[in-house]
């Protein structure tokens, strides 16, 4: 037997409760993991608590995120004792997810852990740092440096934007940060941003063109939003976008990209490839950034795992919500 959150939805209601669960409960797969750790995004947390509709099929394990040991394994890949972990793939929506003792997934969504990374640490980071190093590794594919010009962070205080302002300082970009968090200032420049900028300035209708600012931008809010990142993108410069935190419409014009050569980056961590997957993980694991994760790391238990995320809903978790399994 093992612990496993549990999401249920029938006649009685939408529940969410830490049960007690047998190996014969677990969705298909050909890895068994013991899990050790998982994390609470954004996602798990509206899952959890039920405020938005992310569970596909019930009943559900959430966690996108788990990291852990191969317990058995049929995949040619993997054999008992390797150390993996996973982003996406549904794992958490449509298959058992990793906010349990164990979890059985299919060993084609699973990449080895690199030896510099524990497992607590890549919790710490979780698709929060995994999706906002795809958004630069996409930039610099498009040709951006620390020598094009300034970069900008939108969303700077969420999980994403705080690691892309983390990730790209680090790089030696010059980083912008766009917040509605003014109290938040000192946090971000912690982080490495050099300019914090209100997010009132890019939230409102803005004109089709604008003073060109920034060589590069990544973008986790969408919307209005992202049509003035767009609009201020100097000529040749690139806009990743993997979020929609003030909507899913994009109400542009194609002026920045066909008189100003800007482009528009659709980044993906649910679905991505493998190969992305790995060279992702491989940049984040020669990154020197252990202090800085174990400041963001707050470890909480299963049975702490319902309470956390509403308050993470209520924005009053600063950090990363890291989930010991097995405490």
């Amino acid at each position: 037997m093992f612990k496993a959150l549990l999401i249920e939805k029938d006649e009685q209601g939408y529940r969410t409760q830490l049960t007690e669960q047998s190996e014969a409960f677990l969705t298909e797969g050909d890895v068994l993991v013991d899990v050790s750790y998982s994390t609470i995004n954004y996602k798990d947390a509206l899952a959890i608590t039920g405020k938005a509709p992310v569970i596909r099929q019930f009943p559900m394990v959430p966690g996108i995120d788990f990291v852990g040991t191969v317990a058995s394994s049929e995949h040619l890949g993997f054999k008992p004792g390797d150390k993996v972990l996973l982003n996406g793939y549904g794992v958490g929506e449509t298959h058992f997810g990793g906010l349990a003792q164990k979890a059985k997934v299919n060993g084609d969504w699973l990449i080895a852990l690199p030896e510099s990374i524990s497992p607590k640490h890549a919790m710490a980071i979780g698709t929060a740092g995994y999706t906002a190093m795809l958004c630069v590794i996409a930039l610099e594919k498009q040709g951006l440096r620390p020598e094009s010009g300034d970069v900008l962070v939108t969303g700077a205080t969420g999980g994403v934007g705080s690691w892309a302002v983390k990730i790209l300082s680090e790089l030696g970009y010059r980083v912008l940060a766009s917040t509605g968090s003014q109290d938040q200032a000192d946090y971000l420049t912690s982080l490495g941003a050099a300019e914090i900028i209100d997010r009132a300035t890019l939230s409102e209708a803005g004109k089709p063109l604008m003073k060109e600012r920034w060589a590069g931008a990544i973008d986790s809010v969408g919307s209005t939003t992202l049509a003035n990142v767009c609009a201020s993108t100097r000529y040749g410069g690139a806009v990743a976008a993997c979020g929609l935190a003030q909507g899913m419409d994009f109400p542009a014009t194609v002026a920045p990209f066909i008189l100003r050569g800007v482009a528009l980056l659709g980044i993906d961590s649910v679905m991505r490839p493998l190969i992305d997957r790995v060279e992702a993980w491989e940049r984040l694991s020669n990154m020197d950034m252990h202090g800085y994760i174990d400041s963001i790391a707050q470890v909480i238990g299963l049975s702490d795992c319902i309470s956390s995320a509403e308050s993470l809903l209520k924005g009053k978790i600063t950090g990363r919500l890291v989930v010991d399994v097995n405490a």
